[in-house]
Protein backbone atom coordinates (compact mmCIF):
# COMPACT_ATOMS: atom_id res chain seq x y z
CA UNK A 1 0.00 0.00 0.00
CA UNK A 2 2.93 2.34 0.65
CA UNK A 3 3.94 2.33 -3.02
CA UNK A 4 0.37 2.97 -4.11
CA UNK A 5 0.23 5.95 -1.76
CA UNK A 6 3.60 7.20 -3.03
CA UNK A 7 2.30 6.91 -6.60
CA UNK A 8 -0.87 8.86 -5.73
CA UNK A 9 1.13 11.56 -3.94
CA UNK A 10 3.51 11.83 -6.91
CA UNK A 11 0.55 12.14 -9.30
CA UNK A 12 -1.01 14.82 -7.12
CA UNK A 13 2.17 16.85 -6.83
CA UNK A 14 3.12 16.57 -10.49
CA UNK A 15 -0.39 17.49 -11.69
CA UNK A 16 -0.50 20.49 -9.34
CA UNK A 17 2.82 21.73 -10.72
CA UNK A 18 1.98 21.01 -14.36
CA UNK A 19 -1.45 22.61 -14.03
CA UNK A 20 0.00 25.69 -12.37
CA UNK A 21 2.53 26.15 -15.16
CA UNK A 22 -0.12 25.58 -17.83
CA UNK A 23 -2.57 28.06 -16.26
CA UNK A 24 0.26 30.58 -15.95
CA UNK A 25 1.12 30.27 -19.63
CA UNK A 26 -2.33 29.75 -21.17
CA UNK A 27 -4.97 30.80 -18.63
CA UNK A 28 -8.07 28.90 -17.52
CA UNK A 29 -9.50 28.42 -21.01
CA UNK A 30 -9.42 24.58 -21.01
CA UNK A 31 -12.92 23.52 -22.07
CA UNK A 32 -13.09 25.18 -25.51
CA UNK A 33 -9.68 23.71 -26.38
CA UNK A 34 -10.52 20.27 -24.94
CA UNK A 35 -13.87 19.93 -26.73
CA UNK A 36 -12.61 21.79 -29.82
CA UNK A 37 -9.93 19.17 -30.32
CA UNK A 38 -12.61 16.47 -30.11
CA UNK A 39 -14.78 18.28 -32.66
CA UNK A 40 -11.81 18.45 -35.07
CA UNK A 41 -11.75 14.61 -35.22
CA UNK A 42 -7.94 14.40 -35.17
CA UNK A 43 -5.53 12.56 -32.84
CA UNK A 44 -5.54 15.19 -30.08
CA UNK A 45 -9.33 14.93 -30.05
CA UNK A 46 -9.20 11.14 -30.00
CA UNK A 47 -6.94 11.29 -26.96
CA UNK A 48 -9.25 13.80 -25.27
CA UNK A 49 -12.29 11.64 -26.00
CA UNK A 50 -10.56 8.55 -24.61
CA UNK A 51 -9.52 10.52 -21.52
CA UNK A 52 -13.04 11.94 -21.14
CA UNK A 53 -14.48 8.42 -21.00
CA UNK A 54 -12.02 7.64 -18.17
CA UNK A 55 -13.22 10.77 -16.39
CA UNK A 56 -16.83 9.63 -16.79
CA UNK A 57 -15.94 6.16 -15.47
CA UNK A 58 -14.21 7.75 -12.48
CA UNK A 59 -17.28 9.89 -11.79
CA UNK A 60 -19.69 6.98 -12.09
CA UNK A 61 -17.54 4.79 -9.82
CA UNK A 62 -17.26 7.57 -7.23
CA UNK A 63 -21.03 8.14 -7.21
CA UNK A 64 -21.75 4.37 -7.18
CA UNK A 65 -19.35 3.80 -4.28
CA UNK A 66 -21.49 6.15 -2.20
CA UNK A 67 -24.74 4.59 -3.49
CA UNK A 68 -25.61 7.48 -5.82
CA UNK A 69 -26.56 9.59 -2.81
CA UNK A 70 -26.67 13.35 -3.22
CA UNK A 71 -23.14 13.57 -1.81
CA UNK A 72 -22.05 10.72 -4.07
CA UNK A 73 -23.45 12.45 -7.13
CA UNK A 74 -21.70 15.69 -6.14
CA UNK A 75 -18.40 13.86 -5.65
CA UNK A 76 -18.93 12.07 -8.95
CA UNK A 77 -19.28 15.40 -10.72
CA UNK A 78 -16.15 16.66 -8.98
CA UNK A 79 -14.37 13.48 -10.13
CA UNK A 80 -15.33 14.18 -13.75
CA UNK A 81 -14.21 17.80 -13.53
CA UNK A 82 -11.20 17.23 -11.29
CA UNK A 83 -9.66 14.17 -12.92
CA UNK A 84 -6.59 12.71 -11.27
CA UNK A 85 -6.25 15.80 -9.11
CA UNK A 86 -9.47 14.74 -7.35
CA UNK A 87 -8.95 10.99 -7.63
CA UNK A 88 -5.46 11.03 -6.10
CA UNK A 89 -6.73 12.93 -3.05
CA UNK A 90 -9.85 10.75 -2.80
CA UNK A 91 -7.94 7.46 -3.02
CA UNK A 92 -5.27 8.65 -0.59
CA UNK A 93 -8.01 9.58 1.87
CA UNK A 94 -9.78 6.24 1.40
CA UNK A 95 -6.50 4.34 1.83
CA UNK A 96 -6.13 5.79 5.31
CA UNK A 97 -9.83 5.57 6.23
CA UNK A 98 -9.86 1.86 5.39
CA UNK A 99 -6.36 1.09 6.73
CA UNK A 100 -5.15 0.04 3.29
CA UNK A 101 -7.93 -2.50 2.66
CA UNK A 102 -8.21 -2.24 -1.12
CA UNK A 103 -11.55 -4.06 -1.19
CA UNK A 104 -13.14 -1.53 1.14
CA UNK A 105 -11.50 1.31 -0.78
CA UNK A 106 -12.93 0.18 -4.10
CA UNK A 107 -16.33 -1.16 -3.01
CA UNK A 108 -17.01 0.64 0.26
CA UNK A 109 -17.17 -0.98 3.70
CA UNK A 110 -20.90 -1.74 3.42
CA UNK A 111 -20.48 -3.86 0.28
CA UNK A 112 -17.48 -5.68 1.76
CA UNK A 113 -19.56 -6.82 4.76
CA UNK A 114 -22.20 -8.50 2.59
Amino acid sequence: MIWFRVFLAACLLSILIYTGVTIGAHGWNLLPIFFGDMAAMAWPGQFNFDFFTFLLLSGIWTAWRIDFSLGGLALGLIAVLGGMLFLSIYLLTLSYQHQGDIGEMMLGAKRMRK
